[in-house]
């Protein structure tokens, strides 16, 4: 009885094995890397130190890399010439304006190209803004940015700039309280969370059972 358990259980595991194969073969990858919204350059602050203002999340997506730009609660995205009119920046390399594809939003927004150097935080290639807003919280939006890049890589877009600075949103504070109204850049520095592409997760475990199996064959 224990020899065909065992030899189930290895029979599975090599089933598995080879169903993570043919995904890992015919699936385009999937992984996401985060960053959170930390560096607050804000005249006086726009919060306490350590807040994590938002995060941006970057998705390998086959060939194209989805960005999803999120802001916490109390805060918005503002539009001031701290960040260059632009409710994101970003870089990108061998990225054209024409790879850059903005989801429809409410109030509608676009890409933009330029040299983006606004308030310090060192130069931007690419910006994603909202040409129908008014300045600073007068069109506030909380809303999260979806966009997505063609024919790159997670790396190629999000190297450092030249002062260490990987994004930089332009954030308004909304909440109640000290800082209530203030408005400027908030960069991110460094990735947070790097998770394993599922298919990989999934074939280790795979491996997992068919060394189990054979483990428990040996000792009988």
């Amino acid at each position: 009885m224990r020899g065909l358990r065992g030899s189930t259980a290895l029979r599975m595991g090599l089933m598995a094995v080879l169903l993570m194969a043919g995904m890992l073969v015919a699936a385009p990858p999937l992984h996401a890397v985060s960053f959170n919204l930390i560096s607050d350059h804000c005249t006086d602050g726009c919060g306490l130190p350590g807040t994590i203002f938002g995060v941006v999340t970057v998705l390998q997506n086959g060939a194209n890399v989805d960005f999803t730009v999120h802001l916490n609660a109390g805060y918005a995205f503002a539009k001031t010439g701290a960040v260059d009119m632009q409710a994101f920046k970003f870089n990108g390399t061998g990225v054209a304006l024409g790879d850059i594809t903005v989801d429809p939003h409410l109030p509608p927004l676009v890409a933009a190209t330029g040299a983006f150097n606004g308030d310090g935080t060192g130069p931007f290639t690419f910006g994603i803004n909202c040409p129908s807003c008014g300045g600073g919280l007068s069109d506030a939006f909380t809303t999260d940015i979806l966009f997505h890049v063609a024919n790159a890589t997670i790396a190629d877009v999000t190297a450092p700039n030249s002062l260490g600075n990987v994004f930089v949103a332009d954030v308004g504070v909304t909440a109640a309280g000290q800082f209530n109204g203030r408005t400027g850049p908030i960069d991110a520095v460094g990735p947070t969370t790097v998770p394993e592409p599922l298919t990989v997760t999934l074939l280790g475990l795979g491996l997992f059972g068919i060394g189990a199996a054979m483990r428990r064959r040996k000792n009988r």
